[in-house]
């Protein structure tokens, strides 16, 4: 039995976005056929413990077994806020930050990466640093591109897979300033994987539903697709709380058809996010997505409009009344096809559905292997200061923090059994409690950097950054 807290693009269309945007609005569409309304525009070091070393838990179980569903165990917060990006991994966005404890790159005495991978003719590609904050639509992470990636269980194939150079691309402080400030001052996640070896849309399914149904790609999903013990929204308003999904242009819940045909009046527009921000009145449980067109930082977007909009969404939590009783996650949903130097863990299969994949692909390690790492913080007054959790989480993490938080029954074994990212809050002390002033985002002082949307993002990989 748990204690109580200490205060009781598929390969064809090489994973592009315009793919997921049309699997988003099949499922929306299912929705409009029955008259619900249209679419609304390997191991990790020891020190990571793995969910594998624990005994089982198993789904319909309670974190603490002798208490209620619904009961609250961290009284300290009220509003849980997931807010998910697109499409980079780990090293990409944070492999060059300079914060002790944090696995990024390896630095050589010039003070760039040594971190490398081969082609296929023998040339080495050198981890470099990507010419402007533009993207050039070359990155692919579907299903076999990431396995792939994975190469002989070294994360030696990014280059050799339908990536080539770039994937060996990232960017620094300069370039993203505020995720810079947000990632040296509240706590990070260092061995934080997406859940699947595989795109966006299997990777938000397990965030919802802690399993993808059998998903390994950006496919459209049936009117049937639904998790046998719902999703982590279900769960919250099973015991009387409220949740809200507030979306830009497009909602995740759609890849679940009958969680938004049956929960319309949740799903908002973000406009309404900043109105309850301001109130301090946010929902017990908020999903947050920027414009999947233009600020989720999937290539070929500029990456600095996915930064802005972040920063905008936190510096509405920290400056509302709410504040002092709110917890946010940023991440990713997946890496987008870019180089993470850390070989993904094994991991549970949520459940007995087998991956279906493409015809012709392999069913590799099936789902009983994490995808590669993210970036990942919380922010929060109970934030733990100065660390850095080392510890194997994924996406079900998050879904496993809501249940202990709720004491709600798990929905299949991979949440069930995932670490509920308690170690990065300090529950007795408010770290945070005026929360810290951090430094605006790229786009904020400096509009020129979108100029490469239109002059293009430079020469990708830069010839010396290849030895030949």
């Amino acid at each position: 039995m748990s204690e109580l807290p200490e205060t009781a693009g598929s390969a064809k269309n090489n994973g592009r976005p315009t793919s997921r945007r049309r699997v988003l609005q099949a499922g929306l569409a299912a929705g409009a056929a029955v008259g619900v309304g249209a679419w609304r525009s390997a191991p990790g070091p020891a020190a990571a413990l793995s969910p594998l070393a624990k005994p089982l838990r198993k789904p319909g179980s309670r974190p603490y077994p002798k208490l209620p569903a619904g009961t609250d165990t961290i009284p300290q917060i009220e509003h849980i806020i997931i807010l998910m990006m697109e499409n980079h991994s780990y090293d990409n966005r944070l492999g060059m930050l300079r914060r002790p404890g944090a696995d990024g790159f390896t630095i050589g005495k010039n003070g760039k990466p040594l971190n490398t991978n081969p082609y296929k003719n023998g040339w080495i590609q050198h981890a470099f640093r990507m010419p402007t904050t533009c993207q050039n639509d070359k990155p692919a992470q579907d299903w076999l591109n990431s396995h792939l990636q994975l190469g002989t269980g070294h994360n030696n194939g990014f280059v050799e897979s339908g990536v080539g150079g770039t994937a060996m691309g990232y960017w620094e402080k300069a370039d993203q300033p505020f995720y810079y400030a947000m990632a040296s001052v509240f706590p990070i996640a260092d061995r934080y994987f997406c859940s699947v070896l595989g795109q966006t849309d299997p990777n938000r399914r397990y965030l919802m539903g802690a399993t993808s149904l059998g998903q390994v790609n950006d496919t459209a999903p049936k009117l049937s697709d639904y998790p046998a013990n719902g999703t982590i929204f279900d769960a919250v308003a099973k015991v009387g709380l409220s949740w809200k999904a507030y979306y830009s242009n497009q909602s995740s819940t759609a890849l679940f058809p009958e969680l938004y045909i049956k929960n319309t009046k949740k799903i908002v527009k973000i406009t309404e996010f900043y109105k309850d921000a301001a109130a301090g009145k946010l929902p017990s449980l908020s999903l947050v997505e920027p414009n999947y067109s233009t600020q989720s930082e999937e290539n070929p977007q500029d990456i600095v409009e996915g930064e802005q909009f972040a920063a905008e969404i936190i510096d509405a939590v920290m400056k509302g009344p709410a504040w002092d009783k709110t917890l946010l996650i940023w991440t990713y949903d997946e890496h987008g096809g870019y180089y993470d130097h850390v070989v993904p863990p094994a991991a549970l299969a949520p459940d007995s559905i087998k991956p279906d994949v493409p015809k012709g692909e392999k069913v590799y390690t099936g789902f009983k292997q994490y995808g590669f790492r993210v970036p990942c913080a919380v922010v929060s007054p109970y934030a733990r200061r100065d660390y850095v959790s080392h510890k194997v989480m994924d996406h079900t993490s998050i879904c496993a923090l809501v249940e202990y938080k709720w004491n709600l029954p798990a929905m299949t074994y991979r949440d069930a059994n995932a670490n509920p990212m308690l170690d990065m809050l300090n529950l007795k002390s408010a770290a945070f409690k005026t929360p810290p002033k951090l430094v605006k985002p790229l786009l904020d002082t400096d509009k020129g950097t979108l100029k490469c949307l239109k002059t293009g993002p430079g020469v990708i990989p830069p010839p010396d950054s290849i030895t030949k």
